[in-house]
């Protein structure tokens, strides 16, 4: 289908939607800004990031951080400025965005990012500098039919970017804190450069060490340009951005872990003698990633009631994963001689052993016999072959270095239609679009010899084996149309969407068959109502809609047979609630209920022992174990005391179970109960700020509570609750002299009283460490 087209406890939670927006004034905070409620008019949840929100986290936190307080969503990332994307979950009304799942779907200014898996993907903070964060929507469970994702089972999250100001302004930002973090930004906004357009230009330079030994610095460059023409009729807005980032990674680590030493995931920062142990050596598990994205929207009025748009997208993505596996890999039977995988480069191909250490000739060692290994970490130890002490004293160790590299290049185009018509005591809209996507990935695998594996992790920049080369092409083409009929204060909508996929894997060593699939929806149906009650201010909604989460590329690498009866994942979702602005009074309180089927997950024919399979050994298959439903409440208030002081909470209960496959057998065999709590799913948890201005003053503190959590199916296992608060105090120049009004200072303090907690679940049993206390100390000046 795509050959024509060309290149270029109330049952359902999710409600809040309270905001308290109103960007500050440009230099300065004079008076708590304007409590709104986001979302009106809408019938389905959303909420959206206030200031507040923003102020609460430092300038070199990730742009991710900034949602972590609105109802239902809860952000676990393990580096404390969240910079390692491997350790970064986010949940929202039970569904999950992390390694092993990516269910909540992503836009950036309304445009997909791509995916946000580890291996290809990109989450927003890939795209995004925090300075110039305009805002984040979240749009919960039903969220917008026109949404473009292919991840969005349990909603959207738009992050937005800010639009250049009208004056032109230099602007400086200096940021510096714990763990070595610093950062250096620029921006340039041009003030009017052309009638009606507008733009800006900015550079940043970040970095911090990891928090738990600091054993190397994780750095990031990123760059962005946007300008916004207003023409008339037509409205362009154009946007690049340029991210270049190393991050070091963390280890997530079982509960029993965490009670011996809540400090350590058991990645070492000094080199040993040893292999095995050096396997944990944090600076070689890396995250090298290089992303460019850049878009061109416009926006057409011919007439009072038609509105035009369209988009045009471009991302390309270069990155690698790094691991030292405490071994080099046999391919080749070389019967008691010098190895050849210690000078020659083989392609693809089949291992047929691991070589762990060698003598002066080159040739594979095996070790005493009868040698009992010393070995007694990490993993619980290891058998003799890994043990220096059971070969002679001149044996050599040889390790390898592991690098995965990806490569995404895709372009896209959108475009949307709206027309409006007034009848007698009616309103009707009618709106659809489109949505195309040329995606290609492609992921491949070297492995490279330690120069001297005594010594360090250099390595030698020829690889011995390329492990498997692969392109997984991806077509996406998504519709939708809907209609809206307002009738008095009473707004009705429906609408259909569909997604069409065709997604191949390609081996280009030729080692497996390649795969071809399509992964196509139903017809996708949405609807609602919403109801201005007599009651000023007040609004009821409703809101239903069949939600859909393609077939991953990565299930493809399971082969033909062993995906042939697998189904894309799907999701139906109802919201329901009041949404109020009361004057200084705002909130909302809404009911959900999620039906969640096919689920898709790989299942391992046999357990491995807790290491990470870096030969990827694990047979097994991917298949659908059933489904998850879940209720939930979600309440949020927002009240503003006095012109100088707001107070800010939010609720949210939400109950996630798993409803089985049908098959008793199967879900015993999956460690499935039906009514079991899903692992990772928050049950309770609330939010309490207090936000304060004065003149040039300003202040926050915040807190957020979660419930303890499964981390696995059968529910044995679970992390305690935690508390985690959060403080800033800003003052801007002008307090000192009307000179300095340019100028702000203001100080972070995050986890304030360092609390120790686990978040973040892994599919493993295992979940990452919440990060330790941090402060930054940030000073902006503009010109």
């Amino acid at each position: 289908m795509f050959a024509y087209l060309k290149p270029g406890l109330l049952a359902g939670a999710s409600a809040l939607a309270l905001v308290s927006v109103a960007h500050a004034q440009e230099n300065a905070v004079s008076e708590v800004d304007t409590i709104i409620v986001i979302g009106q008019g809408k019938t389905f949840s959303t909420a959206e990031t206030t200031e507040p929100m923003a102020l609460q986290q430092a300038p070199i936190t990730s742009v991710l951080a900034q949602i972590d307080n609105l109802p239902g969503v809860l952000v676990s990332e393990g580096d404390a400025f969240g910079s390692d994307d491997w350790s970064t979950t986010i949940s929202l009304r039970g569904f999950q965005s992390n390694l092993s799942e990516q269910q909540i779907g992503i836009t950036v200014d309304g445009l997909p990012n791509g995916n946000s898996n580890y291996g290809g993907g990109a989450k927003a903070n890939r795209y995004i500098d925090t300075p110039n964060l305009g805002g984040v929507e979240v749009s919960q469970g039903t969220a917008d039919i026109a949404s473009r994702s292919l991840e969005a089972l349990g909603g959207t999250l738009n992050f937005m970017t800010d639009n250049p100001i009208e004056e032109a302004r230099m602007r400086f930002l200096v940021a510096a804190g714990s763990f070595d973090s610093q950062k250096y930004y620029g921006r340039y906004d041009t003030g009017e450069i052309l009638p009606g357009t507008y733009a800006f230009i900015s550079f940043s330079h970040q970095e911090n060490s990891d928090w738990i030994n600091q054993a190397g610095s994780s750095p990031r460059d990123h760059a962005a340009l946007k300008v916004i023409s207003d023409l008339g009729d037509v409205n362009l807005t154009a946007y690049v951005s340029y991210d270049d980032t190393h991050e070091l990674n963390y280890q997530s680590i079982s509960p029993a872990e965490f009670a011996e030493n809540p400090e350590w995931d058991r990645l070492t920062a000094e080199w040993t003698d040893t292999p095995y142990v050096n396997q944990l050596y944090r600076p070689a598990w890396g995250t090298l990633r290089k992303n460019i994205f850049g878009y061109v929207k416009a926006d057409y009025q011919p007439t009072d009631n038609i509105k035009l748009s369209g988009a045009f997208y471009d991302h390309e993505l270069d990155g690698r994963g790094d691991w030292v596996p405490p071994y080099m890999v046999d391919l080749v039977n070389d019967a008691g001689g010098t190895e050849s995988e210690l000078s020659n480069r083989y392609d693809g191909g089949a291992p047929i052993g691991r070589i762990f250490f060698v003598d002066a000739n080159g040739a594979a060692l095996t070790p005493t016999p009868g040698c009992a290994s010393s070995i007694t970490f990490p993993y619980g130890g290891a058998g003799p072959e890994y043990d220096p002490a059971c070969y002679p004293a001149n044996a050599i160790p040889v390790q390898s270095y592991r690098h995965t590299h990806y490569q995404q290049s895709r372009w896209g185009v959108t475009g949307d239609f709206a027309w409006s018509l007034d009848f007698e005591g009616a309103a009707n809209t009618l709106r659809g679009g489109v949505w195309y996507e040329d995606n290609n990935r492609s992921e491949w695998r070297d492995w490279h010899q330690l120069i001297d594996a005594t010594q360090g992790a250099e390595y030698e920049y020829t690889g011995y084996w390329v492990q498997y080369n692969r392109e997984y092409p991806y077509k996406t083409f998504m519709y939708y149309v809907e209609d809206s009929l307002e009738v008095g204060p009473v707004t009705a909508r429906f609408g259909v969407k569909q997604f069409l996929i065709d997604i191949e894997r390609k081996d280009l060593f030729g080692d497996t068959s390649d795969v071809k699939l399509s992964s196509d929806s139903d017809l996708l149906l949405s609807g609602g109502l919403t109801w201005r009650l007599p009651i000023d201010g007040v609004e009821a909604f409703a809101g239903y809609s069949e939600n859909f989460s393609a077939i991953k590329d990565g299930v493809l690498e399971a082969g033909a047979t062993a995906i042939s009866d697998i189904k894309p994942e799907t999701a139906q979702n109802i919201d329901f609630g009041f949404r109020f602005s009361l004057g200084r009074f705002a909130g909302s309180i809404t009911g959900y209920n999620i039906k969640f089927d096919n689920r898709v997950t790989f299942v391992p024919a046999t357990l491995g022992s807790g290491a990470p399979d870096y030969l990827n050994e694990s047979a097994g298959k991917y298949i659908n174990i059933g489904g998850i439903e879940s209720w939930g409440v979600e309440v949020a208030a927002s009240y503003r005391l006095t012109d100088e002081l707001s107070v800010y909470g939010a609720y949210t209960n939400n109950d996630s179970e798993y409803v089985g496959t049908g098959d008793a057998a199967g879900d015993a065999a999956l460690g499935i109960q039906v009514g079991d709590t899903v692992r990772g799913a928050v049950n309770q948890a609330f939010v309490a700020s207090l936000d304060w201005t004065h003149n040039d003053y300003f202040a926050g503190v915040s807190y957020k509570w979660v419930d303890e959590v499964f981390l696995d199916e059968a529910n044995t296992t679970k992390l305690d609750s935690f508390g985690v608060g959060d403080l800033y105090l800003g003052v801007n120049g002008a307090a000192i002299s009307p000179s300095l009004k340019g100028l702000e200072a203001r100080l972070n303090v995050n986890n304030i009283f360092d609390e120790d907690y686990q978040s973040g679940v892994v599919g493993d049993g295992t979940a990452y460490i919440g990060a330790p206390r941090s402060v930054v100390f940030s000073v902006r000046a503009d010109f």
